[in-house]
């Protein structure tokens, strides 16, 4: 039997070009890569970027419970009979003592898993804040040089102020459900202010129209230019497929508006200039980490508890250290 572990490893140009003709398990592997912080990471980011930028990303966020694992099997259904092929990043939260994720959103769309024109992958948040994971933006740029023409982004169940997905989706659709809150609720909600698509899922519930009727209060609050988006409120039950149409409808819409106005431009440029910058932020962080003991964070730390530096001089100092200036 021949000894697997000899065989030897596909390189990036390779599975980018695997990846490219649609075969998951190269798709899977990039995305390791990235999760992982491969040395090969910067080679996969330059093989990928001329093939990027075709994808529409759709994110989906809410509270948890309100129904967006079944929302997203939902749309992947809706998008594939349409015939795109869809991609879906499902982030699961992780434990703070081990690090590990149940990642169970990928149990819940077992009914797309033999089909060919769906992608999916749960991804752990392994700590990170906002409801995604560090490696997400570069997941949703393998997907779409994987030829996905949409992806899917779920979020982990998020609060009233993780709205990072507004910074990487084209358009981010906010479930909510009804008994969720009140009125007082729904205002005060950060994450409410990111939506360009509003959903209320469950609406076969009790107590739906007064979801509704609150989320339009709130947006009856905020001025708007007449060429603005006005975010829709839809009502849907996810779970038969009812309202299904018209949030894809509402999806469709969204990106026409974004093109007429020059938005999606926009919006991408500040995708691309917020992973550049968490990019260069990590590896200042890690120059940090490499410094000498005595020129060290901790060391001036010291210093600063011992009443000999204010914290802003030693934060100059550190910042001289790496930059020279």
């Amino acid at each position: 039997m021949p000894d697997r572990s000899a065989a030897p490893r596909a390189s990036v140009a390779q599975l980018v070009e695997a990846a490219r003709a649609g075969r998951p398990r190269a798709v899977a592997r990039l995305i390791s890569l990235v999760e992982d912080g491969a040395p090969e990471l910067r080679e996969v980011a330059a093989a990928l970027a001329p093939h990027t930028g075709g994808a529409r990303v759709v994110g989906l966020t809410g509270a948890p419970g309100v129904g967006k694992s079944t929302t997203t099997s939902a749309l992947v259904g809706a998008l594939r009979s349409r015939g795109e092929r869809v991609g879906v990043l499902a982030v699961d939260p992780s434990s703070p003592f081990t690090g590990g994720a149940i990642l169970g959103d990928r149990v819940r769309m077992q009914e797309h898993a033999l089909d060919e024109g769906v992608f999916i992958r749960s991804m752990s948040s392994r700590g990170e804040l906002g409801g995604l994971a560090a490696a997400t933006p570069q997941a949703v740029r393998i997907l779409d040089a994987a030829g996905c023409d949409t992806v899917l982004v779920e979020t982990v169940g998020v609060g009233q102020a993780e709205v990072a997905i507004a910074s990487l989706a084209d358009t981010t659709v906010v479930l909510t459900a009804p008994g969720m809150g009140d009125a007082i609720q729904a205002v005060k909600a950060g994450v409410l202010e990111i939506a360009d698509v509003f959903v209320v899922n469950k609406a076969d519930r009790d107590g739906a129209d007064a979801a509704a009727r609150d989320l339009r209060g709130m947006l009856a609050l905020a001025r708007r230019e007449p060429y603005e988006w006005r975010p829709p409120v839809l009502r849907c039950v996810a779970s038969t497929g009812d309202g299904l149409d018209e949030l894809v409808e509402s999806l469709d819409k969204h990106r026409a508006h974004l093109a007429e106005h020059g938005e999606l431009a926009r919006r991408r440029a500040a995708r691309a200039a917020a992973e550049v910058r968490a990019i260069a932020t990590g590896q200042l962080s890690r120059r940090l980490d490499e410094l000498s003991p005595a020129a060290s964070a901790t060391a001036l730390a010291e210093r600063v508890v011992a009443g000999e530096l204010d914290p802003y001089a030693a934060a100059d100092t550190l910042v001289h250290t790496l930059t020279g200036r």
